[in-house]
């Protein structure tokens, strides 16, 4: 019972848009926040990237990283970081470090090897949702990118809460479907995820690729079938699993896709890699 209504508090904090992020995690919504202005500067950009070292380290590490290699040389310094990788892709990273940081405050071991595994998933997701979009779908790649590490925020979060409320998650019942929604929208909102963005990372729960598949909802679907890493948090996806042959049926078509896989595996590694915090 106790639980329950530990659970019904955060629902509730959800919709009045009471969810609390860590203190750490204001340099990266500044970033956010400054990216997202069409009349903001380049130099007020960089000045926010600089002002905090550990997002000026992770912006050269993911400008060195190989979804962002192939655009010129190894950078070396925060400003071509920025100039490299685009505000849209910053605006990924700083989201990006929202995320991380979720799971980064877990004290209890089981939940921090679970948040560990979502952010492999979540990385696996988004490097097979950049290829799929610049190869099958033709979407926008950095869209696909970002929709990818954010496409499990509200899963980071309640990790997080679970944390702080012991025996939280252990029902999955008690919290999948339209609660485990209401508090993913508000996450999603909170981060400033743009509207078509949100409505595609909503609409995964239960979704179907259609075919032949376009857009980010399927860009998103077809990067959640091929990946390699097992998701830690429980899914009820039982129209999209009756759909997972006829995905692969569709992609027996498709000559490139184990190497496709492989690519995706390695520029997984690396974006996790200059992602970590």
């Amino acid at each position: 019972m106790e639980k329950l209504k530990d659970f019904a508090t955060i629902i509730s904090e959800a919709q009045r848009g009471e969810l609390v992020f860590p203190t750490s995690v204001n340099a990266a919504l500044a970033l956010q926040m400054a990216v997202s202005d069409p009349d903001v500067h380049d130099e007020e950009v960089i000045r926010k990237v600089l002002a905090e070292p550990v997002l000026a380290s992770r912006a050269v590490a993911l400008s060195n990283s190989a979804v962002f290699r192939a655009r010129g040389p190894e950078v070396t310094s925060a400003r071509t970081a920025v100039m490299r990788l685009g505000y849209r892709n910053l605006y990924t990273l700083a989201a990006a470090m929202v995320v991380r940081q979720f799971g980064s405050r877990i004290r209890d071991p089981l939940l921090r090897a679970r948040a560990d595994q979502l952010w492999k998933y979540s990385a696996h997701v988004a490097a097979l949702a950049y290829l799929i979009a610049q190869r099958i779908t033709r979407s926008d790649p950095d869209t696909a990118l970002f929709a990818g590490i954010m496409h499990e925020a509200g899963g980071f979060y309640l990790l997080a809460q679970a944390d702080a409320i012991p025996g939280l998650l252990e029902d999955p019942e008690e919290w999948m479907g339209a609660a485990q929604e209401i508090v993913a929208r508000e996450i999603l909102r909170k981060l400033k995820v743009p509207g078509p963005v949100m409505a595609a990372i909503v609409s995964l729960r239960g979704g179907a690729v259609s075919f032949p598949p376009v857009g980010l909802r399927d860009t998103l679907l077809l990067a959640k079938h091929l990946c390699p890493v097992l998701s830690p948090m429980p899914h009820s996806d039982d129209h999209y699993l009756s759909r997972t042959a006829a995905v692969a049926r569709y992609l027996q078509d498709y000559p490139a896709i184990s190497a496709l896989i492989d690519e995706a595996a390695d520029e997984a590694r690396s974006m996790s890699s200059a992602l970590l915090v």
